[in-house]
């Protein structure tokens, strides 16, 4: 089965979407399960998972209701307040919920470097693994260090990198990146997704090669096990088609086996998720 394990839907309202800005404005729109779902079909999709954009738990009622009505929509990754004091009661709560498979935080946002590290967030993270949820870890590179710290802390929860960690391709400024990269992928449990590459780079100007140095790093450092394409989509179509954020994977895992390919389009993303 082949799964894009990172995509997004959304009703755009100017005040919940205010990160998308004037330069955004593709994206200043509607994108709802009608427009991926011909994607889907035409690259030989079998499934998505749904990814929060906005904080807050309307968002994910919002994306559990399109997967309850859509059948390719198999995992739902939403939001939770990981710092509530009543955080048991909510994780019981949407434990209900079969096809909620993890949460997510946007610490890229957040003014606090440390975010992570609070030990009122690492409360709410502590508690995710008892109701079997997973943590997409959304980061900037110099957020790495602390990601180590928080990943090693909890060794039984099961952590995925999105975007791998958004390395900067206009600039090719990797070094903190890869020292990075390299030591969180020394820990077991986690994951990374080869996902949302041309929105770091130059939205009209970026090549295919931009992408080889970073890819190159990451399958060595997890290897196939721990790897898994995402579209990003819509968010991607800033930079690239859909089609062409396929192609860009497609082009460098085409060259290894078959059985390190279906790890990577789909089976890695299925174990992780749990999904059906």
């Amino acid at each position: 089965m082949k799964i894009d394990s990172h995509q997004h839907f959304w009703k755009y309202h100017p005040v919940k979407d205010s990160w998308i800005n004037e330069e955004m404005r593709i994206i200043k729109k509607d994108f709802l399960p009608s427009d991926l779902e011909p994607l889907l079909i035409e690259h030989q999709f079998d499934g998505c998972v749904a990814v929060q954009a906005d904080q807050s738990e309307e968002e994910t009622h919002f994306l559990l209701d399109l997967a309850k009505e859509n059948d390719f929509i198999k995992g739902v990754v939403g939001w939770i307040d990981l710092r509530a004091e009543n955080i048991d009661e909510r994780l019981k709560y949407f434990s209900q919920y079969e096809k909620l498979k993890g949460f997510r935080h946007i610490i890229q946002a957040e003014e606090d470097p440390d975010f992570m590290l609070s030990k009122i967030f690492q409360n709410g993270i502590s508690k995710l693994a008892k109701y079997n949820f997973t943590y997409d870890i959304l980061i900037f590179p110099e957020h790495l260090k602390n990601a180590i710290k928080l990943v090693s802390k909890f060794p039984e929860q099961k952590f995925v990198i999105d975007h791998l960690a958004k390395p900067d391709f206009k600039n090719k400024d990797f070094k903190v990146w890869e020292n990075g990269i390299k030591a969180i992928a020394e820990l077991p449990n986690v994951m990374c997704k080869v996902s949302g590459l041309a929105t770091q780079a130059d939205w009209k100007n970026w090549k295919k090669l931009d992408f080889i140095y970073y890819l190159i790093v990451v399958t060595k450092a997890f290897g196939f096990d721990r790897l898994m394409f995402g579209s990003d989509w819509p968010v991607s179509l800033l930079a690239s088609s859909y089609a062409q954020s396929c192609d860009i994977a497609e082009d460098y895992f085409s060259r290894f086996s078959k059985e390190d390919q279906d790890k990577f389009w789909g089976k890695n993303a299925i174990n992780f998720y749990g999904l059906d």
